[in-house]
């Protein structure tokens, strides 16, 4: 581990030339009852990574929503790009959560303008079908500064999604719960059924009414 931060050196410990471009990709949404799950990429040489540490980048959800916010224009100038995709709720409750949410990375990752050479994937399953060198980090944004940084920006983006829904569906309180299940989420979910933007493969969503 770093002397100066948390992130662990030794994921690219490999990796010397300060030109190598490295990739992040992280999703959030996984858990939520509600709403697409959304993924997010950043890829910038590896000598650039400091830059995202001395701004204050770690993990999302120890970050406040405000701080998150502030991160994204900064991370977005020091990134050589980045890339926000998502998969929806049909896909889903089509695939399970685990393959949507690796669609997701995928096409965050296709949508580059910028080639990486190597990706740090969050989580111990790696992308499937992409021709690209990958390495799979579990716990990536408390360990990836890169991945940091892609979840901060996925994060933000759910997060203004799922508040934008909220003004049509606001008898399931999304602003506050962002489509978690929170037990008051899970109480309207009973008490008024669920919506199209609902996860129906997911068993707090089953056998009940549309609302």
């Amino acid at each position: 581990m770093s002397k100066h931060s948390f992130f662990d050196d030794s994921l690219l410990s490999g990796i010397w030339e300060p030109n190598t471009l490295v990739l992040g990709v992280d999703e959030v949404g996984r858990g939520a009852l509600f709403g697409s799950v959304i993924a997010a990429t950043v890829v910038l040489p590896r000598s650039d990574i400091p830059q995202l540490i001395a701004i204050g980048v770690k993990d999302s959800k120890k970050l406040s929503a405000q701080k998150r916010l502030q991160l994204v224009q900064p991370i977005k100038e020091i990134v050589a790009d980045w890339h926000i995709s998502s998969a929806n709720v049909a896909e889903i409750d089509r695939l399970n959560i685990l393959q949507a949410s690796l669609l997701a990375m995928k096409r965050s990752v296709m949508g580059l303008q910028v080639t990486p050479d190597i990706c740090l994937v969050d989580g111990k399953f790696p992308i499937p079908n992409l021709s690209l060198s990958q390495q799979t980090v579990v716990q990536g944004d408390l360990r990836s500064p890169v991945i940091a940084a892609a979840s901060i920006l996925a994060k933000v983006w759910r997060d203004e999604l799922i508040t934008s829904l909220a003004t049509k569906y606001p008898e399931y309180n999304l602003a506050a719960n962002k489509g978690y299940p929170t037990a008051q989420h899970r109480l309207a979910i009973k008490k008024y059924g669920i919506t199209c933007e609902h996860r129906r493969s997911f068993k707090s969503c089953q056998n009940l009414p549309d609302a």
